[in-house]
């Protein structure tokens, strides 16, 4: 069966083709500018290579309530010209295949966790730090969603004391981890782009030390069996070991398990499906529509 794939960003929409296997055949990218533009171009990629399924992971917030009159609207986002546009309504009356949607979040947690980092295991937390921060939760083998979904970018953390901006520059809050600890926060408080910023430069220090209370808070809060820290500020793989440092020493010997005293490299880890985890994940929600299964 051949599944399409939108992973649905702020920045672009890339379109691509695979199974559920896990195997990509096709992608194309397009820039997200607005729907009379955008989803044309999206609609045309996937009827012209003839997908018999679409799983969707997109940017939110998102209606994924399927018994509500706007399920699979995207709400309240910052992007104004996709504010409460009907996003799976338009693309299942254009293509009329099965389909199936949740957070681009989620949709990279269930990639990892069927085929990646997690498999095996009943849970796992994927976290996406870059242009913002948001988390994909996997609880018992099911997708958590729950009230709306996990907004995991906007808890509360303890500013560094070096901090320069103890408040950080969310437009919703003072100090959560999408205001302290995105690559536009970075580079607001140091007037650099992150990835133009040395290992020894001190945005690190901070950046791992928030990134660090934001697992351990996952820790104590959701237990998960792995936590798989990806997107763009992740690529600076040096930030790694002074997080899992950090988390040893702030859970102060309290969470007692060999994953935290012994193999803290195995268990903060990278994604292992790469930069697919998205898209894997997104056709497994294609296969899981096709077949009838919900996305959880």
């Amino acid at each position: 069966m051949l599944l399409g794939a939108l992973e649905a960003g702020g920045t672009k929409m890339v379109c691509s083709t695979g199974d559920e296997t896990g195997r990509i055949y096709a992608r194309e990218s397009f820039p997200t500018t607005v729907p009379g533009e955008t989803m044309p171009l999206l609609i045309d990629f996937f009827r012209n290579t003839r997908v018999e399924a679409l799983g969707i992971g997109c940017f939110g917030p998102l209606d994924l309530k399927e018994s509500s009159p706007t399920f699979g609207h995207i709400t309240s986002t910052p992007k104004e010209d996709w504010r409460f546009y009907p996003l799976l309504p338009t693309l299942r009356g254009a293509l009329e295949v099965p389909m199936g949607l949740d957070t681009d979040v989620n949709a990279a947690a269930l990639g990892e966790h069927a085929l990646g980092a997690a498999a095996g295991l009943s849970s796992c937390l994927y976290v996406t730090v870059g242009t913002g921060v948001g988390g994909g939760l996997v609880v018992e083998n099911r997708l958590v969603h729950g009230l709306v979904h996990p907004e995991f970018g906007h808890f509360w953390l303890r500013p560094h004391p070096d901090d320069p901006a103890p408040k950080g520059f969310c437009p919703y809050h003072d100090g959560c981890v999408e205001g302290l600890s995105t690559g536009p926060s970075i580079e607001k408080r140091w007037g650099v782009k992150a990835e133009r910023l040395p290992e020894d430069h001190p945005a690190w220090a901070l950046e791992a030390y928030y990134l660090a209370q934001m697992c351990v808070s996952a820790i104590v809060i959701f237990s998960p069996e792995k936590i798989i820290l990806g997107g763009g500020v992740m690529q600076q793989g040096h930030l790694f070991p002074p997080i899992r440092r950090h988390v040893r020493e702030m859970l102060g010997g309290y969470v007692r398990h060999p994953a935290i005293l012994e193999e803290m490299d195995r268990y903060i880890v990278p994604p292992g499906l790469g930069v697919n985890s998205g898209v894997i994940g997104a056709l497994l929600l294609a296969a899981r529509a096709a077949h009838g299964k919900t996305p959880g």
